[in-house]
């Protein structure tokens, strides 16, 4: 570890080596975050050199999330070529772009030549296409040909996510050949798992896993080894589908190939693993009416507009529900248990149709539920919103009498329960099944939808029944 002139310890020195970069329960430890933002602060960039070639990218993408904004860009300017840039990948996409804007051209240009081709990928999507442009231009002519024709695919595409970086041989090479060549090529992708065969016109002919490569005799031709039925995507393919596909066959790799059967990348487990935490992440987003850019790191301001729009769509069903209770007003105004047990009512739906609802959200988005099973499901949901609506039909009843003494209100709040919790049970399951119908995002539409079913169902059922079973007028 570097020391300074008069023989202390450097910064890098004084937090890695006597001070963990993490606690106990995996968090950073602020003591950590000082040190590094004194370094900063007096320009030590020879202990910031230090730290940084020991941090893991994931490490140094939670290191600069947690230092103060100026101190960001700094410390990609004093550690320089020793910044592995890959870790801006890692940090939300707010801060990757305040800290590429405000870092020369030409250095970022410097830290995307030292990428693998996907994660280069990754970094660019998010700037706007003058600020890529003038970034690409610094680069060599042929990497800059390759990252141009990836970000030209559409966003959330298995062209988007794959590495251009991959190992294709002759068809007519042998074992040994294929592992001669590999070692004769300096430069190799960092991981790979299989090796690709092709023809003279790059179309892909198929796979060689490389332990079976590396058990076979050298004079063994590949066209032996070759497994033609491996598994491939298209450059169009969309990256949830990558994913479902990769989850489904166990794959670890899986070759990308263009419209004309050419092989023109790989889609690696690693990628597969951000997809299917990106997707979940929009998913949960979705279903709290929170829009899917939405990060930590966004201001105050731009949180409130984003969430603005879908508050006052539900402000609008708000007002759809209310507009029942507008119609028994002459009911409640004489018997005012009414008002005060018809949210309960609307509550227990609503909670039950959630329950629902999160299951076929969840059961569409990895095409468990489709078709073949639909009505099964449904006949099922409805089932448990009976069995479930008979139980709390009962307890609800009870507690219901013994608060304002009223026999026969305990059989309306039952009778109603009963009906919400069957309508929310069907709301929950039909109402998500048919926005995919229409290719509408589930996750997005569905809480807003279900919610008010169960609102008037449960309002209008109450009350309904109130009016019929006491007279009132």
């Amino acid at each position: 570890m570097d020391e300074h002139m008069d023989g202390a310890p450097s910064a890098a020195d004084s937090v890695l080596d006597h001070v963990p970069m993490r606690n106990e329960d995996g968090e950073i430890r602020h003591e950590f975050v000082e040190e590094i933002a004194h370094a900063i602060e007096a320009g030590d960039s020879a202990a910031l050199r230090a730290c940084v070639a020991e941090l893991h990218e994931a490490d140094l993408g939670d290191l600069i999330g947690a230092l103060a904004p100026d101190d960001r860009v700094r410390l990609v300017e004093l550690t320089g070529r020793d910044f592995d840039f890959s870790a801006l990948n890692e940090v939300d996409e707010a801060v990757r772009e305040e800290i590429l804007e405000e870092l020369p051209p030409e250095t970022v240009a410097e830290g995307v030549r030292e990428l693998e081709s996907d994660d280069a990928v990754e970094l660019l999507e998010t700037l706007d296409e003058d600020d890529q442009e003038e970034i690409l231009e610094k680069l060599p002519l042929q990497e800059r040909v390759a990252l141009e024709r990836s970000l030209l695919y559409p966003e959330n595409s298995a062209g988007r996510r794959m590495q251009t970086e991959f190992i294709a041989v002759p068809q007519d090479f042998t074992v040994g050949q294929a592992i001669d060549y590999m070692r004769e090529t300096p430069d190799l992708p960092d991981r790979f798992y299989e090796i690709y065969v092709v023809d003279k016109d790059q179309h892909w002919q198929g796979a060689v896993p490389l332990d079976v490569l590396l058990r076979a005799r050298r004079p063994v031709p590949l066209t032996e080894l070759t497994d033609e039925n491996r598994r491939r995507v298209s450059v169009l393919e969309d990256q949830e589908e990558v994913a479902r596909m990769f989850g489904k066959y166990n794959l670890v790799a899986a070759p990308v190939l263009d419209t004309q059967d050419r092989l023109v990348g790989v889609i690696t487990v690693d990628d597969v693993v951000d997809v299917i935490e990106e997707e979940a992440d929009e998913d949960l987003k979705a279903l709290g009416g929170v829009t899917s850019d939405e990060e930590l790191s966004d201001t105050f301001l731009t949180i409130a507009r984003g969430r603005f729009n879908w508050l006052l769509v539900n402000l609008a069903t708000a007002f759809l529900a209310s507009s029942v209770l507008g119609l028994f007003e002459g009911q409640l105004e004489k018997m005012v248990a009414l008002a005060v047990l018809a949210p309960i009512v609307a509550s227990q739906g609503g909670n039950a149709a959630t329950q629902t609802m999160t299951v076929a959200v969840r059961a569409l988005a990895t095409r468990e539920l489709g078709s073949s099973n639909a009505w099964r499901v449904v006949l099922r949901e409805t089932l448990v919103g009976l069995v479930n609506g008979l139980a709390f039909a009962v307890i609800t009843g009870i507690a219901a009498v013994a608060w304002f003494k009223i026999p026969g209100l305990g059989i309306v709040i039952g009778l109603a329960i009963i009906c919400n919790l069957v309508a929310g049970a069907l709301g929950g399951i039909l109402i998500p099944m048919a926005l995919e119908r229409v290719r509408a995002d589930p996750a997005v539409a569905s809480g807003t939808f279900v919610t008010t079913v169960t609102d008037v169902v449960g309002f209008f059922s109450f009350l309904g029944i109130a009016t019929l079973w006491f007279g009132l007028k």
